[in-house]
């Protein structure tokens, strides 16, 4: 993952999440070949993303934010929705239009997740958290994502981007 610039947890993930949607029209825009890599980068990642919010961002949600729980159980409902949907896209021929109209359903639902993440989530969080503990918790994203990125990273296949996709997911 891109390390970014952000100075604290908040825009660190946004820059992140600005970075996915980004990877997203690309994919489609490329012949299958690169589609194929392409695909599996973006699943990498988004998992690596979504791991560290699971680990850092969303118990730290579920407990200082007044329905917390229920907002953060929502969003891995649709992180559990999307890792189900990479997988039924791993067993597609890229270059079909069935992938591509599942594809663009994704993508609608990542990015709804996303500024649904960065508008109950991360804002309220902003307004809770002092900056060292902001700042705290984006050294501990960094340090989750760098742990979190496998080793087959190198080597891009589809069958390493669909297990990392597939990773954990706690509710």
């Amino acid at each position: 993952m891109n390390l970014g610039a952000g100075s604290n947890v908040i825009a660190f993930l946004k820059e992140q999440h600005d970075e996915i949607k980004s990877m997203f029209g690309k994919v489609l825009t490329e012949d299958s070949e690169r589609r194929e890599h392409a695909f599996a980068e973006l699943c990498l990642h988004m998992s690596v993303h979504e791991t560290a919010e699971e680990d850092i961002v969303h118990p730290v949600a579920a407990h200082s934010l007044g329905g917390g729980r229920a907002m953060v159980a929502a969003r891995l409902r649709e992180e559990t929705e999307a890792k189900e949907a990479i997988a039924e896209l791993e067993t597609l021929d890229v270059g079909s239009t069935d992938f591509e109209a599942k594809f663009r359903k994704l993508e609608k639902a990542v990015l709804a997740h996303a500024e649904s993440e960065e508008r109950e989530e991360f804002e309220k969080l902003g307004k809770v958290l002092d900056a060292p503990e902001l700042l705290r918790m984006r050294n501990d994203v960094v340090a989750t994502e760098a742990s979190a990125t496998p080793d087959a990273r190198i080597k891009r296949t589809r069958a390493p981007a669909r297990d990392a996709a597939l990773g954990p997911t706690r509710h």
